[in-house]
């Protein structure tokens, strides 16, 4: 399968694509101030696969002491996989999704490997709920969701923020 999920769906290149949603502009200093826990190289070579597969872009470029200094956003005239995710056959789309799931399953094997956790401070929750909705009252509720993301998406790490990762599914039931 050669697809832009395949791409996006590597752990480091998700972490990459979600530290640039939101139009932002960065250069590799301040996504490894995001991302400290990725070595430098293999951000690097992260980076490369994705200007590649044409999900980021050099969006500028400063001289610097001999060195040029980069700037990366999402590619914005490639940031719709919707194409590419509609071309995927089923068990593409299985492979897809428990590629999503392992990384959700290793991000929460890596908080609670920590040596000191507070489930309840630190916030961790997740849960299941079936709704019924038309297909507008869901188009709705998506805008309304979306809404509630672009007002926090485009925070900026600090010494009293701290990350926290939203994964989202939607599923409808299978016809009987």
């Amino acid at each position: 399968m050669n697809s832009k999920a395949k791409l996006i769906l590597h752990p480091v290149r998700m972490k990459i694509v979600q530290t640039l949603i939101g139009r932002k502009e960065l250069n590799v200093q301040q996504i490894q101030a995001r991302l400290t826990e990725v070595p430098q190289a293999t951000l690097y070579r992260h980076l490369n696969k994705l200007l590649e597969g044409n999900v980021i872009q050099v969006v500028k470029e400063n001289q610097i002491r001999g060195t040029v200094e980069k700037f990366y956003a999402l590619n914005e005239q490639e940031q719709s996989a919707t194409g590419d995710i509609q071309k995927l056959n089923r068990d593409e789309h299985l492979h897809l999704f428990l590629t999503f799931m392992t990384h959700v399953l290793g991000q929460y094997e890596a908080y609670l490997q920590q040596d000191e956790i507070d489930l309840v401070k630190d916030g961790v929750s997740f849960r299941q709920a079936m709704i019924y909705l038309s297909d507008q009252e869901f188009q709705e509720f998506i805008a309304e969701m979306s809404e509630v993301f672009l007002k926090v998406i485009n925070n900026e790490p600090s010494n009293e923020r701290k990350a926290r990762n939203i994964s989202t599914i939607f599923i409808p039931d299978a016809k009987k």
